[in-house]
């Protein structure tokens, strides 16, 4: 199986065993992810709709690629601060671009890391689905972590980071000349650590958001997923 292929594998793997287990059930209100590997999920979410398995459920999407997707597909979309919502959700899914032996995940490879966490840390429960390529013994040195900031305090930032012995890249537009601007309007700056560096992830998701001008990091600590992986033969990991 190609990539592709793996990615829609894990993804129907998961909403139907969450399906069958009654995570996934009428009425409910679920986070749906942003990227190749969460969009298969959101593909199997809107085929038990139209199958009349799943009825009448509340979706909130992490990013604007997640709701026209929702749109096309017919499942019905909320803010987390809607009546219906309640500033709550039953359940998050969505993808990864790390995952280490604690759980501890990067994600934002796709700039949408600010409302994924919202929606991450606002879930009674959070599920990963992702291919074990996205397994690492150590964040942040195979893939970039991706920082949300104010554009007018992107030098003031790097300087900042720079000072702790930290590379910095301001991301670039694909097809779009200049940054990347997120769905919030903002920049995103892509950070990687020396490769003898000693990388906390808990600690560092609480320190880099205190830094003036940084609105979030893609450090996810604080809301352990449940994870399931594939590998490239096709066999899944539920962890």
């Amino acid at each position: 199986m190609d990539t592709l292929q793996l990615k829609e594998r894990v993804a129907y793997h998961a909403v139907d065993t969450l399906f069958s287990e009654g995570k996934i059930f009428d009425g409910m209100k679920i986070g749906l992810g942003t990227g190749s590997t969460a969009m298969p999920a959101v593909h199997r979410i809107s085929q038990l709709l139209s199958s009349g398995k799943l009825k009448n459920i509340y979706s909130v999407p992490t990013s604007f690629q997640t709701s026209i997707e929702c749109e096309k597909l017919g499942i019905p979309i909320y803010s987390l601060s809607s009546r219906q919502i309640g500033g709550s959700l039953d359940l998050a899914i969505d993808g990864a671009d790390e995952i280490d032996p604690d759980k501890n995940l990067i994600k934002g490879g796709g700039a949408a890391l600010l409302k994924e966490k919202i929606i991450a840390y606002n879930s009674k429960e959070f599920v990963v689905i992702a291919d074990d390529r996205k397994k690492v013994k150590s964040m942040g040195k195979g893939f970039a972590l991706p920082i949300e900031i104010i554009p007018e305090a992107r030098l003031s930032i790097s300087k900042t980071l720079e000072a702790q012995g930290l590379t910095i890249i301001l991301r670039e537009g694909v097809k779009k000349m200049g940054p990347v601007v997120t769905d919030n309007g903002n920049f995103i700056i892509d950070v990687r650590w020396l490769d003898n560096a000693v990388v906390d992830p808990k600690a560092l998701e609480e320190s880099l958001n205190k830094i003036t001008g940084v609105v979030e990091n893609g450090f996810f600590t604080k809301n352990t997923p449940r994870i399931f992986v594939v590998d490239k033969d096709g066999n899944i990991e539920d962890l």
